[in-house]
């Protein structure tokens, strides 16, 4: 059985795994990368796989970095099924369609730009998809994947099981008549405020584990939530606004509930919310319809009729005319805004109008790369550049990272203690973390290696010496790591 890791191999991003076992060709995830210009140059390369050859895609879940390049694949002649589950169709339908309104706005923008600069126009990189290449890529979707339930994809028995991520994420037990693969995906935070826990897995030859965090824990939910309400408390007395950048899946449903819970019980002040993504507000209807899979306390809201989603002063803001009169409204109000990393989306336009004023606060609750707007500003730049100004950093910035919706070590680690005595191949993480996770592996009696970069390697094998393939070169420790491509 032989895995060529094509992106999410030594990052954090982009993940595309392809599985070879007798001459069948299985796609695990087709994810856009995202982050630095150097990682986002890469959706542009030739994929290095035979599209012809391939027998069928099985997508872990929704998130941009997971299902981001399946339209690229069905422009390179792509025809066969995308297995997934329910939710996750639902979702990357909301994902898919946003990520090229997004591209074809941003060409927009640069064509018109390279017009003033007197750029030709061929000089100007095209979309690397359109709607209409998305909807193609959603016709081949195939939702018939549920937790529990064995498929047969490929010649291979696959069995999803849930990854407690985001709505509809599955981890996955591939089995040949030989071999038994786990396939990780992206796995959640035990600790979740919003999805049921993972299932644990059974025994298996062989685990492709994600390691975003594998060098540290999370705090506790309950200090995660405490460390929330004294920042909105804090932010409300300084009376400016209060920006919450946030990613639209789960992240966003994650921070309306808690919003919601600390105004019911009186923790905060019932100031107006905003909720300023149109594609957050898409993606919250699924949670109606596929609440099983979140916490009691939510689904027993859901169940009684109740929007667990919905503080008293939301605002839902439609339009980007709206958006922007929001910057003309006095006194303290929480604008919750995408994108989580600011690297695009409408939280751009409340930083340029905000960001340089002492009055506002801004909080962190989600992954910043730290090459990206918000990397900077949150490691303490002064100035940034936002929407072609050098904007002043004044606000009051606060950073939470017990929201994350990925597994911790310990959420690894007790993972893999149901699975036997697996060879763990890890993928989805950044060089230093993986590095540092091989030795707590080995510790535990259990083989590691680090999947390199396009490079085939054997599953089944002995593996590397030291767990690192040739050429590896860990980066240097920045400290505390979160998810990314959210």
């Amino acid at each position: 059985m032989q895995l060529q890791s094509l992106g999410a191999a030594c990052t954090v991003t982009g993940s595309m795994h392809l599985l070879t076992l007798n001459g069948r060709q299985v796609l695990i995830d087709c994810g856009l990368f995202q982050g630095n210009d150097e990682l986002e140059a890469r959706n542009r390369e030739p994929l290095p796989l035979d599209v012809a050859g391939l027998d069928a895609v099985i997508l872990t879940h929704a998130h941009l970095d997971h299902v981001g390049r399946l339209p690229l694949l069905v422009k390179l002649g792509y025809r066969g099924p995308v297995h997934c589950t329910e939710p996750t169709a639902a979702l990357a339908e909301t994902v898919l369609l946003d990520s090229a309104r997004l591209q074809v706005d941003g060409y927009r923008h640069d064509l018109r730009r390279a017009r003033r600069q007197g750029i030709p126009d061929d000089q100007v990189p095209l979309p690397l998809y359109e709607e209409e290449d998305v909807h193609r890529a959603l016709a081949l979707l195939r939702p018939d994947l549920r937790f529990g339930e064995t498929a047969q994809v490929a010649g291979l028995r696959v069995t999803p099981q849930r990854a407690g991520h985001i709505l509809g994420s599955a981890y996955l037990l591939i089995e040949s008549r030989d071999v038994r693969l786990i396939m990780s995906g992206d796995l959640g935070n035990r600790e979740s405020g919003l999805q049921l826990d993972f299932t644990p897995p059974p025994h298996a030859d062989a685990a492709v584990l994600e390691s975003t965090y594998a060098n540290r824990t999370h705090r506790a939910w309950e200090a995660t939530r405490a460390e929330f309400r004294d920042a909105l408390r804090e932010s409300v007395r300084q009376g400016g606004k209060i920006l919450i950048p946030s990613f639209a899946i789960e992240r966003t449903q994650t921070i309306l509930h808690t919003i919601k819970e600390l105004m019911d019980a009186g923790e905060v002040p019932r100031i107006p919310v905003f909720l300023d993504s149109p594609m957050a507000a898409r993606a919250t209807h699924e949670y109606f319809e596929f609440g099983d899979e979140l916490i009691p306390e939510v689904r027993s809201a859901l169940r009684a009729g109740e929007d667990p989603f919905r503080p008293s002063t939301l605002h839902v803001v439609p339009t980007s005319a709206e958006s922007q009169r929001i910057n003309r409204y006095d006194g303290p109000a929480i604008i919750l805004a995408g994108n989580g990393m600011m690297t695009g989306g409408r939280i751009q336009h409340h930083l340029k109008h905000h960001l340089w004023k002492p009055s506002t606060s801004l909080i962190s609750v989600s992954y910043q790369s730290p090459s990206s707007l918000g990397g900077r500003i949150v490691t303490g730049a002064d100035h940034v550049r936002v929407m072609g100004e050098d904007i002043a950093v004044r606000a009051h910035v606060h950073t939470i990272g017990g929201f994350s919706a990925h597994a911790d070590q310990d959420d690894l680690l007790a993972f893999l203690s149901t699975a036997g005595t697996p060879h763990v191949w890890l993928v989805h993480g950044e060089p230093d973390v993986m590095d540092s996770f091989l030795p707590v592996l080995a510790a535990r009696g259990l083989k590691g290696d680090i999947v390199p970069d396009r490079q085939p390697v054997d599953l089944t094998g002995p593996g590397y010496p030291d767990g690192r393939p040739p050429g590896f070169v860990p980066t240097p420790p920045r400290g505390a790591h979160a998810e990314a491509g959210e």
